[in-house]
Order: structure tokens, then C-alpha cells, then sequence
């Protein structure tokens, strides 16, 4: 099998299932409990916050650990809206992630916010200038992704942030595609709150965090018994903490050569689609995008028909971002950068890894040369 889909979910490390496993078997204490098996929880929990805050440049009591980026997003894009005083007025990028997209639309539905929309160019960029046209008095949050689950394309989130911050509201971005490809450093970004997801870096699915700025106040989404210094209530995943905090650190530490080689590797990969698919159209903006994302609509095909022949051929990978699969609607990160609905249908996401090989890629790219043959034969009878 030729894995091509890392941007839906990643292997899990051995080195993180090796952290991870201590705190399932030995000791399994309850961080909240103060006895001996609950203070090893404890202190297992606090390093693993330690970590993340290095890799993320933050204080560890700003790390609030999640299950995983869906949860992250939820609790920043409502927490932080419902807690600020400022307004109620949200902005979004049309090309964000469902968990951040639905959640506006819930304070809207539900609390009577007002959302609005920030234009996105062809290859799905934000500029500054057109944050400057939308954001208003009253806004309490504008919520930009770092990089696109689906095209891959990097925000300019510095220049949205120093906008948005200049008008008074505060920025949360979705930063689980760029974990392990892209800085991280809060402070560089400028932003006051970041979603992270373990199964994006070779941790367990089921793992995350929400790093948001200690002054910051937060509206928590669970209520209960006050853990996460009462910003998200449960009792802990400690073993998925000590993994996520493992996986993410090794991620970090690895992730200068591991993106320059990928990079490369992408260029070469698309470049062979593009030669040898006649009218294949890569998505994404050419310049500021992540290494390891390649992205196509085939004109002519139908993206879910590809990735049949594609996986008949052993080469995995998807036609989007994997939380809408099954979905008979046509990507709306596809439709906001202008594809109409029968074009954005026949797109198909390639993502590669830090283990691809450029053997690897070389019998891929023959495969979709032929799957994207053999589904234009098909629909032209």
C-alpha cells in the first residue's frame, strides 16, 4: 500500500505508544486523586503540558489538553466568543474546517451572533486587506486556519493577526495540518488561541489540545468537575496526553528536514501528474501551500470513481478532507475558491508523510495517470 492520505490521519509513532503505555497498565491513577498512583498521573500530565508549551513557545498553563482538534475548535471559537464582552460579531475564513465553521454558525443560531464571512482569493488566501473590509467595532473573534485541511494552502496568520488585534478582537487559528510542517512558536503567529491534533503527528486519534493565553477568558464547552483549571471539565487522558506531547516534540524536532525533503518531493509528484494527466488542475495556492499537500480536480472524472481505481492500484489517498466523507455535496473549501460544483466533484487530495518515498511517488503517479484514464473512458461511455 502507498499511504498518500497523512493529512486525514497519521501512523501511530512507536515512540509515542511507548510513552503512552505506563499510564494504561502500571500507573493508571486519576490525576485528581491524592494518593501515590494519583500523583504519578499528576506529574505525568504536567510534563506532558511542559512539552507541548515548548514546542508551542507558550506558559504549560495555557495548554488546555482535548480530544482532539474538533474539540479544540469548538472550545475556542465559542468559549472564546461567549467570554468576551466585546461584541457579537464573529469572522471566518469560508474555507475553514466543519468544527470551526459549525460552531460559528451554532453562536449564531443559538446566542445571536453575527457571522461574516472574510474572501478567500483562487488559491484560497486571506489577505489583509480583505480582514480589513469585514472586520468591525464589535468583533469578538476572527478564526483563520493556519493551513488548509484540503488544498493545503498557508495563511499569512502574522498579518491577519496584527489586523484583527489592531481592531480590538481576538485570533484563534486552526493549526492542526501545520503542526509538524510549520513553525508553531504563539508568539511569532501572534495569535491568542491554537488547535492542535495528536493523530496528526503520530499520536493516538482521540488527542489534541487547545493552547489559548492564560489571560485570557474561556467559556468552557463540558462542565463538570473543573480539571484544565476549569476550562474543560473530565477527568484527563493522561496516557493520550503523555503520547500527543511525545509525538508532537519528535514531530518539532524533526520537522525542518522533513518538510524540505517533502517539499521536494511534492513538487516532483505534482509536476508528474500535471505532465502526464492532460487537463489535470492543481488547487491550492502555488507559493504558500504546505510541503506535503497535492492537490487536483481531473475534468472529466468523478474524484470518488479516481480514488476506486487509485486504491485497486494499492495507492491510498482521498478527495477531501475525511470529517465530510461520504458527503454527496461538493467541497466547500472547493466552491469558495471558485470551481463550480461539477469541477470541485472530480478533486482528489494527495498528502505525503515524513517515511514517503520518491519510489513511492513515482508508482503513484503512473497509477493516477492510469485511474484517471481508465474513469474518463468509463464516463465517456
Amino acid at each position: 500500500m502507498i499511504f498518500l492520505d497523512h493529512a486525514a490521519t497519521t501512523p501511530v509513532r512507536r515512540e509515542a505508544l511507548e510513552a503512552m503505555w505506563p499510564y494504561l497498565w502500571g500507573s493508571f491513577g486519576n490525576p485528581s486523586s491524592h494518593h501515590a498512583l494519583g500523583d504519578e498521573a499528576s506529574r505525568a500530565l504536567a510534563g506532558a503540558r511542559a512539552a507541548v508549551a515548548a514546542v508551542v513557545g507558550c506558559r504549560p498553563g495555557d495548554v488546555v489538553f482535548t480530544s482532539g482538534g474538533t474539540e479544540a475548535d469548538n472550545l475556542a471559537v465559542k468559549g472564546l466568543a461567549l467570554a468576551n464582552p466585546r461584541g457579537r460579531h464573529l469572522v471566518v475564513s469560508p474555507i475553514e474546517h466543519e468544527a470551526v465553521l459549525e460552531s460559528a454558525a451554532y453562536l449564531a443560531r443559538v446566542h445571536g451572533f453575527e457571522v461574516s464571512e472574510v474572501a478567500v482569493d483562487e488559491g484560497g488566501l486571506v489577505t489583509p486587506e480583505a480582514l480589513s473590509r469585514v472586520i468591525r467595532p464589535d468583533t469578538a473573534l476572527v478564526s483563520v486556519q493556519l493551513a488548509n485541511n484540503e488544498i493545503g494552502t498557508v495563511q499569512p496568520i502574522a498579518e491577519l493577526a496584527a489586523v484583527a488585534h489592531a481592531a480590538g478582537a481576538l485570533v484563534h487559528t486552526d493549526a492542526v495540518q501545520a503542526a509538524g510542517w510549520l513553525p508553531l512558536s504563539l508568539d511569532a503567529l501572534g495569535v491568542d488561541a491554537l488547535s492542535l491534533a495528536g493523530h496528526k503527528v503520530g499520536a493516538p486519534k482521540g488527542t489534541g489540545a487547545l493552547i489559548v493565553r492564560g489571560r485570557l477568558q474561556l467559556e468552557p464547552v463540558l462542565h463538570g468537575g473543573g480539571q484544565e483549571r476549569g476550562r474543560r471539565s473530565g477527568t484527563e487522558n493522561v496516557a493520550g496526553a503523555v503520547a500527543f506531547a511525545t509525538a508532537l516534540r519528535l514531530a518539532e524536532a524533526e520537522r525542518a528536514d522533513a518538510a524540505a525533503r517533502v517539499a521536494a518531493l511534492g513538487s516532483e509528484f505534482a509536476a508528474s501528474i500535471a505532465a502526464h494527466v492532460p487537463g489535470a488542475r492543481s488547487t491550492g495556492d502555488p507559493e504558500h501551500r504546505l510541503p506535503g499537500t497535492v492537490s487536483f480536480v481531473f475534468p472529466g472524472t468523478s474524484g470518488e470513481a479516481v480514488l476506486l481505481e487509485l486504491e485497486r492500484d494499492g495507492v491510498v489517498c482521498s478527495s477531501g478532507s475525511a470529517c465530510a466523507a461520504g458527503s454527496d455535496e461538493a467541497s466547500h473549501v472547493l466552491t469558495a475558491i471558485g470551481l463550480p460544483a461539477e469541477l470541485a466533484q472530480t478533486a482528489v487530495r494527495f498528502t505525503l508523510g515524513a517515511e514517503t518515498t520518491a519510489e513511492e511517488l513515482t508508482d503513484a503517479a503512473a497509477s493516477v495517470a492510469r485511474a484517471v484514464s481508465a474513469v474518463r473512458g468509463i464516463v465517456a461511455t
